[in-house]
């Protein structure tokens, strides 16, 4: 038996209190007040509602050495993006290796794969795999519907793979970001419990009055604590809190769960509520073996220094100390690598743009659709704009950040996508990645033409990654796990990729991460314009427009 003493913070009774806490064979056998010197705290291990481990650039036994390190000792996570390269066998790699670390990880089974029927993906999970999967006790929910117009138009099989969830009783996640009034409603009696996209404040109180779990997402890209942190102690009972995406080196530098707990007080937020939102509301909804500091329970709780700092001191999984001091007291082998990648090198002429002689109309060049990115949003807006022209070809115009970008199949060798972008700000040089939600096909921004084709093509000889500089001077990130992971130490991922990141910012980008911006430009289920492998998407209206805009 091990005994710790501390301040217990018991946020179900709500109450701190000095006292002992007895361990044995994983469990907490009593909890008692005691008097002691001791003035360090201890908690519940924190929860991370929901993640796509994916993001972090890390494999599952790496990810979980960043996590732990940040009292998180459980995460619920999506094999999405993953899942979208190598299908069934990727997630099955990703339970694989999560199996070698205390961490907890809860995974569910993707429900869009892909994503929409208007881009190519290397795997297609339908409503009889969804089903087959979600038989299986070691995948735990239907992981977000994103094609919520399906869920409201009612497409067959996406109403085949809710029920499926229904019939194994498996919780259903939601995706539904701006959705709101009847359709929302439609949405949310189809069974769909949580949604982690709201972007709007009132948007997020409809959605909880409807019976839903509001999920308050900080990730690397997507920030949306400032806008809805009032809803922690407003509504306290349907609130959890999750990173979505978070890249290695906010995990490492600013936090996982732990830095919301620290925002979170200085907001003055109760910190009870902090606690019964981070924890014990995760547990509950989605019926974790995770222990909730009481007796009986596992073994899972944490050591800070005190509440308002909330320094991670130590981390417990089933009664063992797995971080202390600093120092991660767990090792795994490194994974192996994985990968679906079909991909041929591509030359000038495949990213050049001529002006069609239909376009140029007396003289009067028709204006064309440009995306408009939003730092900390995955929304983008559009506006119409005069493209530069040079030697009767479309190209960017970094003057007035008018940005060219292209998107390309990695899956086979099919015509390559062209767009352009506002908000990216390289003034020189591109940005390109095999990270690019949700079917992750190659993306890539540029200054100009030739430094578009050099980034993606160094993209092609690494079989993906990132990779960011001028045609002369590239540096690069490979990601060997299907081109969304490395099996790197996290400490190595995160410095290289804040090498990256500051080397863009160099370019010109004001981006607070503009890889992780990058990454969603792509992605055909939030609106408003984005660019997919199969053409230009207008959201909103759910279906390819043209570049060129019809007066």
């Amino acid at each position: 038996m091990q005994t710790y003493q501390g301040i217990i913070v018991d946020a179900i009774s709500r109450r701190k209190f000095k006292g002992e806490i007895a361990v044995e064979n994983g469990k907490i056998i009593s909890i008692e007040e005691k008097e002691h010197d001791i003035e360090q705290y201890i908690l519940p291990g924190l929860v991370d509602a929901h993640v796509h481990i994916e993001s972090s650039m890390t494999v599952p036994s790496v990810f979980a050495r960043m996590a732990v390190a940040r009292g998180t000792v459980s995460v619920v996570s999506d094999p999405h993006e993953i899942a979208n390269v190598m299908g069934e066998e990727g997630i099955d790699y990703m339970l694989e290796d999560a199996r070698k670390v205390p961490l907890k990880i809860f995974f569910g089974v993707p429900s869009c794969v892909p994503a929409t029927p208007f881009e190519s993906a290397g795997a297609v999970l339908d409503a009889e795999a969804v089903d087959r999967l979600l038989e299986r006790e070691d995948l735990h929910y239907l992981s977000e519907m994103m094609n919520f117009p399906g869920v409201v138009l009612e497409f067959p099989d996406v109403i085949a793979k809710l029920e499926s969830a229904k019939k194994y009783g498996k919780n259903i996640d939601g995706h539904a970001p701006g959705l709101r009034g009847a359709d929302l409603q439609k949405y949310v009696s189809a069974g769909i419990s949580t949604d982690h996209e709201s972007f709007a404040y009132e948007e997020a109180v409809e959605k909880i009055k409807l019976g839903m779990k509001i999920l308050i997402r900080e990730g690397s890209s997507a920030r949306n604590f400032e806008t809805l942190y009032k809803l922690i102690d407003e509504y306290t009972e349907s609130v959890m809190l999750c990173t979505d995406d978070s890249h290695p080196d906010t995990l490492i530098y600013e936090g996982h769960i732990d830095k919301l707990i620290r925002r979170g007080q200085e907001k003055g937020l109760d910190i009870y509520n902090l606690i019964k939102t981070a924890v014990i509301n995760p547990v509950e909804h989605y019926g974790l073996n995770v222990g909730l500091l009481r007796k009986g329970d596992p073994a899972d709780f944490i050591i800070v220094d005190d509440l308002k700092s909330f320094n991670v001191l130590k981390t417990f999984i089933d009664g063992n100390c797995i971080y202390d001091d600093g120092k991660v007291l767990f090792s795994v082998d490194k994974a192996p690598a994985k990968n679906v990648f079909n991909r041929s090198k591509i030359s000038i002429d495949d990213v050049k743009l001529a002006l069609p002689a239909s376009e140029n109309n007396g003289g009067q060049m028709k204006k064309i659709r440009v995306i408009v990115a939003q730092d900390g949003e995955l929304v983008t807006g559009q506006e119409l704009a005069i493209p530069k022209l040079e030697n009767g070809n479309l190209v960017s115009d970094p003057e007035r950040d008018i940005l060219k970008m292209v998107v390309l199949s990695r899956y086979a060798d099919d015509p390559v996508q062209i767009g352009f972008i506002k908000n990216i700000g390289l003034k020189k040089g591109a940005i390109a990645s095999s990270i690019a939600h949700d079917s992750h096909n190659i993306i890539a921004v540029g200054a100009t033409d030739e430094d578009i084709v050099e980034a993606v093509n160094r993209l092609v000889e690494n079989q993906g990654g990132i990779v960011v500089g001028t045609k002369e001077n590239l540096i690069d990130l490979p990601l060997e796990v299907s081109g969304l992971m490395s099996t790197l130490d996290g400490k190595e991922v995160a410095a290289r990729y804040e090498q990256l990141n500051e080397e863009a910012k160099k370019l010109g980008t004001s981006l607070m991460s503009p890889f992780m911006t990058l990454s969603f430009m792509s992605l055909l289920v939030i609106p408003e314009l984005k660019l997919g492998d199969k053409g230009l998407f207008d959201v909103t209206k759910f279906e390819f427009v043209e570049l060129f805009v019809r007066e």
